[in-house]
């Protein structure tokens, strides 16, 4: 583009170029008007070089092309005076759609219950609300939307949270045995086991999946065959760095007897006492033993668990299995291995037995430094009586 020449040029005289020196200088004028100032001395053509050109002005100024031919344009049009001075909006002084009370009213709604046959609340079931219970005699979904987002309330959207359960003192004395546990000295007499149970459906491809090509990701198709669910139970030592996965029919009490056979008899014979930390579940008890096995090799599993103290059950709280290692080593065991489609439940054993002796052989542990002190710091509001704080 050329010189800034034709009807709209900027040509100042002595005084108003002095003027804008000044404003340029004024520590009380705002950056817009110090801006403005600015562009019309740029541009000026009673300049001895005759004024910098739009692009020169735009690349100097730090605006673009199009603003500075406003700015120019305005001052051959309306003088020097109103350049400089900010326009007031025409709606200045228009009352609010919603005032405070409606504002409340809608917020009230929001975090309500939606209409019958609704599941959420939406922009414009909110307007239609307030116009209906005569709130408001119109409003738009946008006020509505700009309104909520005022007050971060989204109706849209709904986030997965562990909720504690009502007995709050059950909770905190469970959670800080969990704690003390992990921290307690280890050795191989003494092991720490985490053990957890998962259901896992079996689907497999009904059309072949396309291969990862450069450029395209592996891709298949949303359809498939269900051929099995099976119960995966989950033992951990995370201070050895061993796991052991078994794959079964079904998750009963019957089945949890059995591991927990195995893992006495076969995987830790030597130990003098294994301390197992599992959940609530109603089949993780003694019972179970005498619900599965003849009595004289339940009162053998029993004699270890009550006088040789083999075994130490430690429960993690209500809706606290996030306290589980064993849930970790699970969630690795979905993405690393099992969160794929198999033809068949064995197919899946035989990846999950390689899977797992990789790890093995790994000695892939856990460090787990959550401790007493941080949870009393972290969920201070869970603790019914007020506790001192370690520092």
């Amino acid at each position: 583009m050329g010189k800034s020449i034709g009807k709209w040029a900027v040509q100042l005289t002595d005084a108003e170029r002095e003027q804008l020196q000044k404003q340029t200088r004024a520590q009380s004028a705002s950056a817009l008007a110090v801006k403005r100032a600015r562009i019309l001395l740029l541009c000026d053509q009673n300049q001895a070089d005759g004024g910098k050109t739009d692009d020169e002005v735009a690349a100097q100024i730090g605006m673009t092309r199009r603003q500075v031919q406003r700015i120019r344009t305005k001052f051959a049009q309306e003088g020097l005076e109103t350049t400089l001075r900010r326009e007031v909006r025409s709606d200045r002084g228009t009352a609010r759609v919603l005032d405070g009370r409606a504002e409340a009213r809608l917020v009230a709604l929001c975090c309500g219950t939606p209409p019958e046959g609704r599941q959420q609340w939406t922009m414009q079931l909110l307007a239609d609300e307030l116009c209906r219970l005569k709130v408001v005699t119109h409003v738009c979904a946008e006020t509505v939307r700009q309104t909520l987002k005022k007050n971060q309330l989204k109706p849209w959207l709904t986030r997965r949270f562990c909720i504690p359960e009502a007995d709050r003192a059950r909770f905190v004395s469970q959670m800080e045995e969990v704690l003390d546990v992990y921290h307690e000295p280890r050795d191989a007499a003494h092991p720490l086991i985490c053990m957890d149970e998962a259901s896992k459906q079996i689907v497999a491809d009904t059309v072949a999946a396309l291969p990862m090509t450069p450029g395209q990701p592996r891709r298949e198709d949303p359809h498939y065959e269900r051929k099995d669910v099976q119960a995966i139970f989950a033992f951990f030592d995370p201070v050895r760095g061993w796991r052991r996965m078994s794959v079964r029919r079904t998750r009963t009490r019957q089945d949890w007897a059995e591991e927990i056979r195995r893992l006495l008899d076969e995987d830790y014979p030597a130990a003098q006492q294994v301390t197992l930390v599992c959940d609530n579940l109603n089949t993780h008890n003694i019972a179970s033993l005498y619900a599965t096995f003849a009595a004289s090799e339940a009162h053998r599993l029993a004699r270890k668990l009550r006088l040789a103290r083999k075994l130490r059950l430690v429960h993690t709280p209500r809706s606290g299995s996030w306290l589980n290692m064993a849930e970790m080593e699970l969630s690795v065991l979905t993405r690393q291995c099992i969160g794929r489609r198999f033809e068949n439940a064995e197919a899946m054993t035989e990846e999950m037995a390689k899977w797992e002796a990789n790890r093995n052989e790994s000695g892939l542990g856990a460090h787990w430094r959550f401790t007493t002190a941080d949870a009393r710091i972290t969920f201070r509001k869970l603790y019914p009586v007020e506790c001192d704080i370690e520092r």
